[in-house]
């Protein structure tokens, strides 16, 4: 049976790339765009097609978040709903952790650490688990980097230490064969243990290979808060030696003694592109970030691994030790706890274990006076009740960096979190309200309320900036022969509801979702139907056989 074509009809068309927006109609016709005409179509060209009217609203790609970590939520519910309800069509998986590849003594890890989230591990290598998810079946399309904290994992542990010439090899292997499958390059997530363990020769030895492929090194660099500029140099560092591409992971200054760091920021890369550097950075639209607990504490308490780290934590000559370094100025770690500058302004998220659920909403500070003791002390008591890192989210950036970030033309937008859908099990957590509203509150409230940047430049950053950053073929644009991934909206209305009190609220505005030529939105409910692809980097090899 022929699948009949749609036709998106009198919508304004942005086309991704920052072109003049124009009345007109687009055709798609099995997964791809067939033709995009201003005015109408005539009759003739349209024959059975599926009409939707797009009468005053905005007609874009799909938008691509370029840091995701629905990796999980999406093999426990693969509609995608928090993001999909505001336009994104694709995930990008891998911040410095990824899906694969994994050692039997990894997928044992992640079984035994699964919280309110379970799911079988069915695969071994990144690869692998794309194919998987979209066999199961999902609403958006999926990519992923490999993770350097993964590859060193599946080497060396949670060790503190250098690999031997013979362990960077094999590690080395796993990114090419990652590469191969289909990766978009390589991850490092330099804050967290033991990814804080590489050094930057074991970085460039890595990101050489993807560099070797056609790939990027992308990061969530060393330092955000007191050496952010000594970080961003080693970025640099990294990019040169293994001549690849890079890009900085959600780029902040943290901290309020560092907020004045972050022009010299900008222009530092400024400077870079304009030597012809191929260097760019994304970022997510709020001014607190959302993490665990183990970034309020130094490195070397979490070496070994989460067991290792609680089982230190229960020795009160390490905590007291813990609790110093915390409060020491000058550390050589990026220590969230003086960032945040106080415990009011850490907010607890998400726990596994049950008994502390309640506390989700309320932070650190409240929490400590409920109990009576320092928040220190309190935040390494929650770590060893939860046996977790404990979900936080952390009040240390500036709105006016953000606004400025909005305004850069070479950063490109993420939602670093989850797809889930509000309701059912991801109703135990309390998420960062980026979960839900990363997107749309670009769109509503910097797009149309603040006027900081106009609209065809926002869907550019969102779309094919970011295609082209990652070099995804046939993604990114509204073009004749590009995949039909299309957000259809209404720029008047679109906005995000989710609030840090009250988060598991969708985004308004978005009417119509296709990916691949599917709806998965339809006049802003969605069909439930799972029509996502493995997008895949330029080093793909097609398995034989």
């Amino acid at each position: 049976m022929t699948t009949p074509d749609t036709l998106i009809r009198g919508g304004t068309i942005y086309d991704g790339v920052g072109g003049e927006p124009f009345v007109g109609d687009v055709l798609i016709r099995g997964n791809t765009i067939a033709s995009i005409t201003a005015g109408s179509l005539p009759a003739s060209a349209i024959r059975d097609a599926h009409i939707i009217d797009a009468d005053g609203l905005a007609v874009a790609p799909g938008f691509i978040n370029v840091l995701s970590w629905a990796g999980e939520a999406l093999l426990v519910d693969g509609r995608s709903q928090s993001d999909i309800r505001q336009g994104v069509t694709l995930e990008v998986l891998g911040e410095g952790w990824s899906m694969g590849p994994w050692n039997e003594a990894q997928k044992r890890e992640c079984l035994e650490q699964q919280g309110d989230l379970r799911y079988d591990v069915a695969w071994t290598t990144l690869g692998e688990y794309l194919e998987h998810l979209v066999r199961r079946g999902v609403s958006c399309n999926v990519a992923s980097f490999v993770g350097a904290t993964t590859v060193r994992i599946h080497e060396l542990g949670y060790a503190d230490r250098r690999p031997t010439p013979e362990e960077l090899e094999r590690m080395r292997g796993l990114v090419r064969q990652a590469m191969h499958e289909g990766a978009l390059g390589l991850a490092s997530a330099l804050i967290y243990v033991p990814a804080t363990f590489a050094d930057t020769d074991e970085l460039v030895a890595l990101a050489s290979v993807a560099a070797e492929c056609g790939g990027l090194y992308i990061s969530h660099i060393r330092n955000e808060s007191d050496r952010l500029l000594e970080a961003l140099n080693e970025f640099c560092e990294i990019m040169r030696r293994a001549r690849c591409r890079g890009e900085v992971y959600h780029i902040k200054a943290s901290g309020r003694a560092n907020w004045g760091k972050f022009d010299a920021l900008l222009g530092r890369i400024a400077e870079l592109r304009a030597q012809g550097e191929p260097i760019s950075a994304d970022m997510y639209t709020y001014h607190a970030s959302s993490t665990g607990l183990d970034s309020i504490m130094p490195p070397w308490v979490q070496e070994g691994g989460l067991k290792a780290w609680i089982a230190r934590l229960r020795d009160e000559h390490v905590r007291a030790r813990v609790k110093a370094e915390m409060n020491a100025p000058g550390g050589d770690w990026d220590n969230g706890w003086r960032c945040a500058g106080g415990a009011e302004n850490i907010l607890l998220v998400s726990f596994r274990t049950p008994r502390l659920k309640p506390l989700a909403g309320r932070t650190l500070a409240d929490v400590a006076a409920e109990r009576g003791l320092p928040p220190e002390d309190v935040a390494i008591q929650l770590v060893i009740e939860d046996e977790s890192n404990v979900g936080a989210a952390f009040f240390s950036m500036s709105e006016d960096n953000v606004r400025k970030a909005v305004r850069t033309p070479w950063v490109s937008f993420c939602s670093d979190a989850q797809s889930v859908s509000a309701e059912g099990v991801f109703l135990q957590r309390n998420p960062h309200p980026r979960t839900y509203g990363a997107f749309a509150r670009l769109l509503g409230r910097y797009v149309r309320d603040e006027q900081l940047i106009p609209l065809r430049e926002a869907i550019r950053r969102l779309t094919s900036l970011p295609a082209e950053n990652f070099r995804l073929a046939g993604r990114g644009r509204l073009a004749v022969g590009y995949a039909a991934d299309v957000a259809v909206f209404d720029p008047r209305t679109i906005a995000d509801r989710a609030t840090f009190k009250e988060p598991h609220q969708y985004a308004v505005g978005m009417r119509h979702v296709l990916v691949n030529g599917v709806a998965v939105l339809r006049d802003g409910e969605h069909t439930g139907a799972k029509p996502g692809r493995v997008v895949r980097g330029p080093a793909w090899q097609p398995a034989s056989g």
